[in-house]
């Protein structure tokens, strides 16, 4: 019977042994994923920073295109009307032009 109780207190050591190791490895386990949840947390502020950073940024270059696209506008209806003024520039100087030919051309402007 002894023999018996000594085989049955090894199989209690063998059985104490796995399940000090199965806590061992639930210690780990638990330490992984205690780890993990602490980069996933870091992680998802990180992506909330960005997020709220990349908000800023696109209201910011949306600002900045609707003023690029007033400047255009301006400068357009700006050369526009330059032209215009040139156009009108050269018609009135034709014009002035044609006058004073006409003008040297009359008998009463020359001089003997």
């Amino acid at each position: 019977m002894t023999q018996q109780g000594a085989v049955l207190q090894g199989y209690n050591n063998e059985l104490v042994k796995c399940i000090e190791d199965l806590c061992m490895q639930k210690e780990e386990l638990n330490k992984q994923i205690q780890q993990a949840e602490e980069e996933k947390n870091r992680l998802q502020h990180e992506i909330q920073v960005l997020s709220e950073q990349l908000e800023c940024v696109c209201e910011n270059l949306a600002q900045k295109v609707a003023s690029r696209n007033e400047l255009d506008k301006i400068l357009a209806e700006t050369e526009a009307a330059y032209m215009k003024i040139l156009d009108s520039s050269r018609t009135l100087l034709n014009v002035l032009k044609k006058e004073v030919g006409s003008l040297k051309h009359s008998p009463d402007l020359k001089t003997n």
